[in-house]
């Protein structure tokens, strides 16, 4: 996807305000929406968003809060040191180890997403890459990275050092034994992408279970890449999503 369709529109801003409160509002959105799929597993997981006027902190859900619970006013905002620099709440230590490092190897990186989802994480147990073997599996061809290591709860920065650098320059890593990690230029494509390869994780387990596996030959998958994995088709997929979660939870805003 080259532009999103008339009816919908990349934001633009007129000041760094405006874009803060937007990317809090996605943020807070993109939890409600985990919380609606069943992402959420105690207090694990986390999903950040990089301050556009302070670009070395990020916000990032409370710990101890719900992800159903999660609104635009009671989010953090962290520093490069792991402080909280706005907001009540602590960090969650492992969001920080994790988070922290991917953004400082990823300036590109608006957001980041990770999860203890059901089928992420079976999945990951397998230790492998998704095979292109649907359409949508297609939009992480040859665009996502496997950690092949699993050493306990991520507290340790250079743990996260190593998560960053399996994750490369692509747009997710799957953690073995641990889950899904995504990440996008926008909190939109990072939750989208983290939604859509949860259920290509799913598709995959499923299909692997029922018989022998066919996949799309390395041409076709590469040209799918290009049709449903860029960042804009990223964004404008989770349009939907979070039209629905406003219009059910608008608390989520306040």
């Amino acid at each position: 996807m080259a532009d999103p369709p008339r009816h919908r529109r990349l934001p633009t801003f007129d000041t760094v305000e405006q874009e803060r409160l937007h990317r809090k509002q996605r943020l807070a959105a993109g939890f409600r929406l985990f919380a609606r799929f069943g992402y959420d597993e105690g207090v694990a997981g986390h999903i950040t968003a990089r301050d556009p006027g302070e670009p070395d902190t990020f916000w990032v859900n409370p710990f101890g809060v719900d992800f159903s619970q999660v609104r635009v006013s009671n989010l953090i905002r962290v520093n490069a040191e792991g402080q909280v620099v706005e907001g009540e709440y602590p960090v969650n230590t492992a969001a920080f180890a994790i988070h922290s490092q991917v953004h400082q190897a990823r300036p590109d990186v608006v957001s980041a997403a990770h999860a203890h989802s059901m089928h992420g994480k079976a999945f990951s147990a397998l230790g492998r890459l998704l095979e292109p073997i649907t359409q949508d599996a297609c939009a992480f061809y040859e665009d996502h990275g496997l950690f092949d290591d699993y050493t306990g709860v991520v507290v340790d920065l250079e743990e996260g050092k190593r998560i960053a650098h399996a994750l490369g320059d692509a747009k997710a890593v799957i953690l073995r034994n641990h889950g899904l990690l995504t990440v996008g230029s926008s909190v939109d494509a990072a939750v989208w992408w983290f939604v859509a390869m949860d259920r290509s994780c799913q598709a995959q387990l499923l299909a692997q279970a029922a018989g022998p596996l066919v996949l799309i030959d390395p041409e076709q998958a590469r040209k799918t890449h290009g049709q449903v994995g860029s960042e804009v088709a990223g964004w404008f997929s989770f349009q939907p999503l979070y039209d629905r979660i406003v219009a059910a939870e608008p608390d989520l805003l306040t």
